[in-house]
């Protein structure tokens, strides 16, 4: 019995030790399994010399085999440069001349995105990239990137217009690269009929839009091709990465976005709403977007033609995401962003090229075309926002008018109830306008929750200096309210708390409401404070320009 005791034990531990050995092992195939799959798989470099790699898209090539034939360094070093590398491009130019144009770069998507499976039967696409004056590295790295990371089949070819360059040789040089076809304004004609002509000239079966400062990320193009393939009415746009204007590093930006605006029609990214992402299925399904930010995207060809192009009565710069926009969501379309895609995008403080007629004032002309033909009566709330589009030419409208009329679109109302309905539509109390203290505005710079606010030159531009406040006396710029805690001013989310109030006496005073303080620039441009009203100071007084729709 002793020794039948002694075997029974004996045999029950090595009965668990088996178990666990075999938990063991299942536990280890499984993440040798997982990690097969959602690992990053190494980068391939795609060659598009010649028309024989085609089809053999999963040979990763060694070195760099689109830049054969092209001499990199004499190409970006062969123009001239200034002293300060940010004055011709608005970015670090320096840096970016120092970095190798097929730099690796993160791979930035979500992990489920790595071993998706895409139809072997996708468009081809046209990629048109224009630019003005655009620093060669920049320019080259986003050609690089394209042809690097985008499978052969798939790239029909890269068009580049020269939006008249002060050196023809910026473009006329990368004829060199496979697959680079190069057109030239003879005059300066804007992104938008620089666009225009791009896709004219384009016979892929997708157009892609890029900027010239770019960087395509790996995987990039299946997804949007794929989307297009399942319905032709969709524009998609990638999820759009940042690239540091000053170092040049790359960033991965949030997948939870989308396009949105304010009622002086300033572009703006909005976080998901809970509701929204509660909805989601999957990390990596397609984001309905109100908005693109208009410099990257795809569109089937005939698509694009049949829908009305771009308006080419908008100049240089600004806008013509709002029409495109409006236009794709009223007549029969739809826009979304695709996380599994993504581009890095240099974002830059202020435009480094000249607008002819000034930038405020082209930017009302192209958003005042936009307002006339697609917002209906709300376009009240846009005039309310930037009165000083009331007195602007936005030039001939009717062919615009008649485009709407023949593609039988839909009201803005429509669009406001289906498609947009998180942007609030102001009540009667509501007032719209800027806030002055000298040839200087109260302006957010651009920061988000949290962030502080400044004083910049006033530009009429509206968007980071344009204000509205309503019946509960908030100051509100683009969903968050000035508020003041302490003597820091900062902005933050809305709450209609005491906080939040203000007042504009008639000393001239913004009163804080909750402290009787005043708003002040005592310290400079960079921050606003709250401080005991002072009526000697000229820091303290504000002109309150604000205007009922």
């Amino acid at each position: 019995g002793m020794l039948y005791m002694v075997w029974k034990a004996k045999m029950r531990f090595k009965l668990k030790t088996f178990v666990s050995t075999l938990v063991l092992l299942t536990l280890v195939v499984c993440m040798i399994f997982l990690i097969s799959v959602y690992w990053p798989k190494d980068e391939h470099v795609y060659d598009h010399r010649t028309p024989d790699r085609v089809g053999r898209d999963d040979v990763p090539i060694a070195g760099t085999p689109n830049m054969a034939d092209f001499n990199e360094t004499a190409y970006i070093f062969g123009e001239s440069k200034d002293k300060d590398a940010y004055k011709k491009n608005a970015f670090n130019q320096a840096a970016s001349d120092k970095l190798k144009s097929d730099r690796q770069i993160p791979d930035t998507r979500h992990n489920w995105c790595y071993n998706q499976i895409y139809s072997q039967n996708l468009p081809t696409t046209s990629v048109i990239i224009c630019y003005h004056n655009e620093a060669r590295s920049t320019l080259l790295r986003t050609i690089i990137s394209v042809l690097n990371r985008s499978p052969p089949n798939l790239i029909h070819e890269i068009i580049l217009v020269d939006d008249f360059s002060d050196d023809p040789n910026d473009g006329k040089l990368l004829e060199q690269i496979p697959k680079v076809k190069t057109l030239r304004n003879d005059k300066r004609e804007g992104l938008v009929r620089s666009r225009i002509t791009g896709a004219d000239y384009a016979t892929g079966q997708v157009l892609t839009f890029l900027d010239s400062h770019c960087e395509c990320n790996v995987g990039w193009l299946e997804p949007l091709l794929q989307r297009i393939l399942q319905d032709r009415h969709i524009i998609v746009s990638p999820v759009i990465d940042v690239i540091n204007m000053d170092s040049f590093h790359y960033i991965g930006a949030s997948s939870e976005l989308r396009g949105g605006f304010d009622w002086s029609l300033h572009f703006k990214w909005d976080s998901f709403t809970p509701a929204l992402r509660a909805k989601r299925k999957s990390p990596i399904d397609p984001i309905k977007t109100p908005m693109i930010a208009g410099g990257l995207f795809s569109i089937e060809r005939k698509r694009f033609i049949e829908t009305g192009k771009y308006d080419a009565e908008m100049d240089i710069w600004g806008g013509e995401n709002f029409e495109i926009s409006f236009r794709t969501w009223m007549c029969g379309g739809s826009m979304e962003i695709i996380p599994c895609s993504r581009v890095g995008h240099v974002f830059r403080k202020r435009h480094p090229y000249v607008f002819p007629k000034g930038n405020a004032i082209t930017y009302i002309k192209n958003t005042k075309r936009t307002a006339e033909v697609w917002m209906d009566d709300y376009k009240t709330y846009y005039y309310a926002a930037r009165p000083s589009a009331k007195g602007r030419d936005p030039g001939n409208i009717a062919d615009r008018v008649a485009l709407r009329k023949r593609l039988n679109c839909t009201s803005f109302d429509w669009y406001m109830k289906n498609v947009y309905p998180e942007l609030k539509v102001p009540d009667s109390s509501i007032q719209f306008g800027e806030i002055k203290q000298g040839a200087f505005c109260l302006d957010t710079m651009g920061h988000q929750n949290s962030g502080t606010v400044g004083l910049y030159y006033c530009h009429g531009s509206s968007g980071n200096q344009g204000w509205m406040m309503g019946s509960h006396k908030e100051l509100e710029n683009q969903n968050l309210c000035l508020e003041g805690r302490g003597y820091v001013v900062l902005l933050q989310k809305c709450t209609k708390l005491e906080h939040q109030k203000w007042e504009h006496t008639k000393e001239g005073f913004l009163k804080h409401i909750a402290s009787g303080q005043c708003l002040s620039s005592s310290r400079g441009h960079k921050e606003m404070i709250i401080e005991p009203c002072d009526k000697g100071k000229s820091t303290h007084l504000w002109k309150v320009e604000l205007h009922k729709p």
